[in-house]
């Protein structure tokens, strides 16, 4: 196992990496900063736990909503696919551009128009 030294909010750790995942750990440490800066910047929250406990939540939220989005557009792809027709999303499209899409497919129904 590798080891990386990152800063998150100005404070260096030492974190164990798998091997070929040091990129992702990157990224991880990134979003888990950007997270950490925006909640003290904000200048409501002061204590360094408080903020680590308030960005988990906000990134732990947005993990669940993005789930939640990729079942309600699996569930609507299988329904399009049963009913035949219908926009078909880009592979590795965003989650919330292709519900929005089958929406519209809804609205517009058999007239492909909006006029």
């Amino acid at each position: 196992m590798k080891q990386l030294e990152v800063q998150i909010l100005g404070q260096s750790y030492l974190l164990g990496c798998p091997e070929g995942g040091e990129s992702r750990l990157l990224d991880a440490v990134e979003r888990v900063d950007t997270a950490m800066c925006k909640i003290r910047d904000a200048g409501k929250v002061k204590a360094r736990d408080r903020i680590a406990v308030l960005a988990a939540l906000n990134l732990a939220f947005d993990v669940a909503d993005r789930s939640v989005a990729a079942s309600q557009v699996a569930a609507h792809e299988h329904s399009a696919s049963a009913e035949g027709g219908g926009t078909a999303p880009a592979e590795g499209a965003d989650p919330r551009l292709t519900t929005l899409l089958h929406r519209l497919d809804r609205a517009l129904g058999d007239d492909g128009r909006l006029l």
